[in-house]
């Protein structure tokens, strides 16, 4: 009789149990967020890290946490989406941070410097090189946290619609580029153009402009500027690794359950990965289909690199003397940029040069 009690009683206990795995899941609040995205939807692989976040996040909570996503302007304009997310007109975003340098030029560790970290060195930077952290503490002050969403790889050095021989070349050129590297730029002649994605060919195509960069050959044949632009160049050396941010409502955030909290955070990392890996296997094929429509490839010519990367460290140097925030990021980040460099130089360096020089 106490054994069959004790059975009908243990069954009844597991029954419960198996009947409270999704009691518990279904007991989650139904939250729904608004994403706005810096990017076109016609950019599919930097737009679509927005896209890859919001389906891992539906799939982990079962629905019950989702994220509708909105293309540059559908909300508010590309450049005013740290704004957005800052006053809560949206829960969250998705952008480069270095667009806001206006505000504060820390802004750029976020995304990259000129001749800084290559995208598998801002991700040990912002992971397990403490880079999170001091962003975070800067941010702060924006009401917003950063998660790392996606990484373009080394960028081009963007379209001109005449040769550039020398530095000489640069005086005067208008072009689009932004974040530090358009003050770069400006240090040497040119006259920077800070201008959304969607509306660059346009002003390429009427002369409003004389050059723009923006990604890299996946990107840039979609908006075509190979049309209005014959000479493309590279490397973007201002964008070496530039990693592109979800920004998060900090109250938002804080009324997430815990279990929300760590899908978003998980999502993050799968759309930070997935952006470079298409990227990746993207570009080959659609830079080759440029030089087949008559693309010309040029390296930007020594002397102009070598007046840029003075430029870049006169700047860096300048605003550390000013900006104690700028300072707070600046020098453990140029520490770690010195300590990677000369690893990757042993290893990375040695093996690229050899196999890169070989004809397969």
């Amino acid at each position: 009789m106490e054994r069959r009690s004790f059975l009908k009683t243990a069954g009844a206990g597991l029954a419960a149990a198996t009947l409270g795995a999704p009691a518990i899941v279904r007991a989650e609040p139904q939250v729904k967020w608004r994403l706005a995205s810096s990017f076109p939807k016609s950019l599919d692989t930097i737009y679509g890290a927005a896209e890859v976040l919001a389906d891992r996040v539906r799939a982990i909570t079962e629905g019950k946490f989702d994220i509708r996503v909105f293309a540059a302007g559908e909300i508010v304009p590309a450049f005013q989406v740290l704004d957005a997310c800052q006053q809560g007109t949206v829960e969250c975003g998705h952008a480069t941070l270095y667009y806001f340098i206006g505000k504060n030029k820390a802004f750029a560790f976020d995304t990259a410097l000129p001749f800084g970290l290559t995208c598998r060195q801002q991700n040990a930077w912002l992971y397990a090189g403490g880079g999170m952290e001091l962003i975070r503490n800067f941010l702060r002050d924006y009401n917003v946290l950063n998660f790392p969403g996606g990484n373009t790889g080394t960028q081009m050095g963007g379209w001109f619609r005449k040769e550039i021989k020398s530095l000489s070349d640069v005086q005067g050129l208008k072009m689009r580029i932004a974040g530090l590297g358009g003050e770069i730029l400006a240090r040497l002649g040119a006259v920077p153009q800070q201008i959304p994605g969607g509306d660059i060919y346009p002003a390429l195509e009427k002369g409003t402009i004389d050059a723009a960069e923006f990604v890299g050959p996946y990107d840039d044949e979609k908006l075509g500027f190979y049309k209005v632009a014959p000479h493309y160049y590279f490397p973007g050396f201002w964008e070496g690794g530039p990693n592109v941010s979800f920004l998060v409502n900090i109250s938002e955030w804080e009324k997430l359950p815990k279990a929300y909290q760590e899908a978003f955070t998980a999502a993050s990392y799968e759309a930070n990965i997935t952006m470079i890996v298409r990227y990746d296997t993207q570009n080959p094929a659609a830079l080759s289909r440029l030089v087949q429509n008559g693309t010309k490839l040029h390296a930007f010519p020594k002397d102009m690199m070598d007046a840029a990367f003075k430029a870049a460290h006169e700047l860096y140097e300048e605003e550390a003397a000013k900006n104690p925030q700028f300072k707070t990021i600046y020098e453990p980040w140029k520490k770690f940029r010195s300590e990677e460099f000369q690893w990757f130089r042993v290893a990375e360096g040695t093996y690229q040069n050899y196999v890169y020089s070989q004809r397969y």
